[in-house]
């Protein structure tokens, strides 16, 4: 009977005792991990004295230890003003579409034929148009948050910022002293429809309108109303801007809570919200510019 002979398994080049094989893992998110993993040792590819005896014996093994160690994570787009709050960027934006002259941040080119406020020439007639329509714009307003189409909306009810009552008042000395009071006008119907609608669907939209025409109001409009009084009304100074309290303190209650409704979104209806900016400042302007109708 043929000897046989002793069976042997291919040899194959083993790791040092101190070597380390990395591997890289894509993690979720663009994250890499590596982990490394240490080679078996101890595990002998030739036959051991108890094999030859009709026995195998399996080398001692070595638990095998993982370890990692994680690169770091890339850092996320910034956005201007997103490390103050979402309130930051909205008013980033705001300045970017003003012209040099109106504000530092300002990056918009004159429209043609405008003037500076200083310059301009308004009508007791056009005045009342545009007090007018902006009072059905901030009726509209106090209707929306009041329904609360969205449970958030109610948040911003009695906010301190309402106009409406003001305008009202005005509307009433204005009467007193003669003058008719239109009705409103197409650039103030449209805006308040676009509002009404734009509330029922499209959120974040609808809150870009409400910070830029309360915000703005406390700023610009200011300065437009006081330049307006002193040309036109003997300088007196209408109820539509003055506000009770502290009104530093009314506008940062109103920035807390759009920042806290704002912490919900994702990046992309942020940038939705930003997006409607411009829009907010065309209707804006087109009720602004009846004063001089």
């Amino acid at each position: 009977m043929a000897s046989r002979l002793p069976i042997t398994s291919p040899t194959l080049p083993l790791p040092t005792r101190n070597s380390f094989l990395p591997i890289r893992i894509r993690v979720g998110g663009g994250v890499r991990s590596s982990f490394t993993f240490p080679p078996l040792v101890g595990v002998s590819n030739a036959p051991s004295a108890a094999a030859s005896a009709g026995g195998r014996s399996i080398g001692r093994r070595r638990r095998m230890v993982v370890t990692a160690t994680s690169t770091e994570v890339p850092k996320s787009k910034r956005y201007p003003g997103e490390a103050k709050g979402f309130v930051e960027e909205m008013r980033f934006v705001a300045m970017k579409l003003h012209t040099r002259d109106q504000a530092k941040e300002g990056e918009k080119d004159p429209e043609a034929g405008s003037q500076p406020v200083a310059r301009w020439e308004p009508t007791i007639e056009g005045y009342l148009r545009f007090l007018v329509d902006s009072k059905l714009v901030y009726d509209t307003l106090d209707a929306i948050v009041e329904e609360a189409a969205y449970p958030y909306y109610a948040e911003f009810r009695n906010t301190g910022l309402e106009r409406s009552e003001q305008l009202a008042k005005d509307l009433q000395w204005f009467k007193e002293q003669g003058h008719t009071i239109p009705e409103p006008s197409s650039p103030g119907v449209s805006y308040a429809h676009y509002l009404k609608e734009l509330s029922k669907k499209d959120p974040q939209a609808f809150i870009c309108h409400f910070y830029n025409i309360y915000f703005a109001h406390t700023a610009g409009g200011r300065m437009i109303g006081k330049k307006v009084a002193e040309k036109i009304l003997n300088k007196k100074e209408l109820e539509f801007y003055k506000w009770d309290g502290d009104l530093s303190q009314l506008l940062q209650n109103v920035r807390d809570k759009i920042n806290q409704v704002a912490n919900s979104w994702s990046r992309e209806e942020k940038n939705h919200c930003l997006e409607e900016t411009e829009k907010s400042f065309k209707y804006s302007g087109e009720i602004l510019r009846l004063i001089l109708s």
